[in-house]
C-alpha cells in the first residue's frame, strides 16, 4: 500500500461514504472501475468533488501498481509539469493494462509516439512538427476550414431530417483537415475512421483493438514508403513528406519514428476534435440562449471553445505518469515507482479555482483550463483544434439557428465506453 503521509484517512473529517471510496481505491483494480462513470451527461464523476474536499491526493491500485489520483487544480498542474514524473509507457512501473503492455513489448523499442516520451527524446521529436501547428500557420488554414464547414453544412441542410450531426459534420471536418496536413487520400478516410474508432473503445476486446492498431500502423507505413520510394517527394507537400525528406533521408529519424509521429497526428488530430465538435454542439443546444448569442455574435466563438474545453474535458484517461524519484505533490509523499493520475476533469471543475465551475458560460473570463493538458506534453495541435472548433460552432449557430435535438437527451448514445468521451451519434433537426 502507498504510504499515506499527507492525508488523515480516519476521523471526523472523512465521512463514511468517502472513507469507503478511498478504501475501494486503495484495495485495487479488481474493485475499481477507472475512469469513474461521468455524471450524466456533462458532469465529472460525483466522487471527484469528494476527493477534492476530503482526500485530494487519493491512493489507488491501478493495473497492479500503487498509484495516486490527483484531484485539485493546483496539484494537477504541478503534476503535469513535474520533472520528477515520467510519461514513458515503457517504464516498468507505469500503470499500464496487461494488453497494452504486451502490445508495447511486441512492438519493440521506439514504438511509442513523443506523447509518451520524456526529454530529451520528447523535445527532439516534438520540435520536428512544431512548425506545422503554430498559430500563424493554422490561422492561414482558417479560410479553407471555413469553406469545408460551409460545404458540410450545405450537404446536411440539403439532406433528409433528422440528420446525424456527428457523421455529417463533426467527424468529417477534423478528419479532412488532418488528412490534408498528412497527405492522406480522400478515398482512404472511411478506412481510417473505422479503425481509429475501435482503437479508442474500451468495450472492444484487446485482440480487436490490436488488429485495428496493426491495420492503422500498416497503413501509415504504406504512406511513408510511398514518399521514400519517390525521389521527387516534395517536402512542402505535407508533414509526412517533409519528415521523410528532411529527417529520415538525413538519418536524423528512423522509419519507425516517422510512423509514430504520423500515427499520433492521424489519431489525435481527428478523434478528439470530432468528439468535441459534436459534444460541444449538444452542450450549446442545452443552453439555447448561449447558442443564439453565438450565432448573433461570432466574436464569442473563442471564449465558447475555451469554456467547452473546460466544461466537457473529453479525455477520460489523460496524462498518466510514474514517479522517477520520490516527490511531494499536494503535501503527499509519492515514492519512486508509484503511478500518478492527474484528474484533469476534476481540476477543470475545481471550486477552489473557478467561480461556479459547474455553470456553463461562454462569456467566462477564465482561459486557464487544462483541457489541452499542461507542461511539455500539452496538446501540440491545440492551435489547430481551436481554429476548427471556432469555425465549426460559430458557423453552425449562425447558419442553423433553429437546430435542435431530434430525440430526448436521454436517448442520445454517449461514449461511456471510450477513452475519448463523446456521442456515437447526434440526431438533430431544424
Amino acid at each position: 500500500m502507498p504510504e499515506k503521509t499527507g492525508q488523515d484517512l480516519s476521523g471526523d473529517r472523512i465521512d463514511a461514504h468517502t472513507r469507503e471510496l478511498i478504501k475501494e481505491l486503495a484495495d485495487g483494480a479488481e474493485r475499481l472501475t477507472f475512469p469513474l462513470p461521468r455524471s450524466f451527461p456533462f458532469g465529472p464523476p460525483a466522487e471527484y468533488a469528494e476527493l477534492r474536499s476530503k482526500c485530494p491526493v487519493a491512493p489507488a491500485v491501478l493495473h497492479g501498481k500503487n498509484s495516486w489520483l490527483i484531484a485539485k487544480y493546483d496539484d494537477v498542474r504541478e503534476a503535469l509539469q513535474s520533472t520528477s514524473l515520467s510519461a514513458d509507457m515503457s517504464h516498468p512501473d507505469y500503470p499500464l493494462n496487461p494488453g497494452m503492455r504486451a502490445s508495447l513489448a511486441a512492438s519493440g523499442p521506439g514504438a511509442g509516439s513523443f506523447l509518451k516520451m520524456d526529454p530529451p527524446e520528447h523535445d527532439v521529436m516534438r520540435r520536428m512538427v512544431t512548425r506545422d501547428f503554430t498559430v500563424k500557420r493554422v490561422e492561414a488554414l482558417r479560410p479553407k476550414i471555413q469553406e469545408l464547414v460551409d460545404g458540410l453544412i450545405d450537404d446536411m441542410l440539403a439532406g433528409p431530417q433528422p440528420a446525424d450531426l456527428f457523421q455529417a459534420l463533426a467527424t468529417p471536418m477534423p478528419n479532412t483537415v488532418i488528412c490534408w496536413l498528412l497527405g492522406v487520400p480522400q478515398s482512404d478516410h472511411d478506412f481510417f475512421q473505422e479503425r481509429s474508432t475501435y482503437f479508442f473503445r474500451r468495450d472492444v476486446p484487446d485482440d480487436v483493438r490490436l488488429t485495428a492498431s496493426k491495420e492503422l500502423n500498416e497503413y501509415v507505413y504504406n504512406l511513408i514508403d510511398q514518399r521514400i520510394d519517390d525521389p521527387d517527394t516534395d517536402p512542402e507537400a505535407d508533414i509526412i513528406s517533409r519528415l521523410v525528406v528532411e529527417q529520415l533521408r538525413d538519418g536524423k529519424i528512423s522509419r519507425r519514428e516517422v510512423q509514430g509521429i504520423a500515427f499520433l497526428m492521424l489519431v489525435a488530430g481527428h478523434e478528439t476534435t470530432g468528439n468535441m465538435a459534436a459534444l460541444g454542439t449538444l452542450a450549446l443546444l442545452q443552453h439555447p440562449e448561449q447558442y443564439k448569442a453565438l450565432g448573433e455574435d461570432p466574436s464569442l466563438a473563442p471564449g465558447a471553445v475555451e469554456e467547452l474545453m473546460r466544461f466537457l474535458t473529453i479525455n477520460n484517461e489523460p496524462n498518466w505518469r510514474v514517479a522517477k524519484e520520490d516527490t511531494v505533490i499536494g503535501g503527499q509523499l509519492i515514492k519512486a515507482g508509484e503511478g500518478v493520475v492527474p484528474l484533469t476533469f476534476s481540476a477543470n471543475r475545481d471550486e477552489g479555482h473557478y467561480t461556479a465551475p459547474n455553470t456553463f458560460d461562454i462569456r467566462r473570463p477564465d482561459r486557464d483550463h487544462l483541457g489541452f493538458g499542461y507542461g511539455i506534453h500539452q496538446c501540440l495541435g491545440q492551435p489547430l483544434a481551436r481554429v476548427e472548433l471556432q469555425v465549426f460552432y460559430a458557423t453552425l449557430a449562425r447558419r442553423v439557428p433553429t437546430l435542435k435535438l431530434a430525440v430526448p437527451l436521454e436517448e442520445v448514445p454517449f461514449k461511456t465506453n471510450a477513452e475519448i468521451y463523446g456521442v456515437h451519434s447526434l440526431p438533430v433537426t431544424w
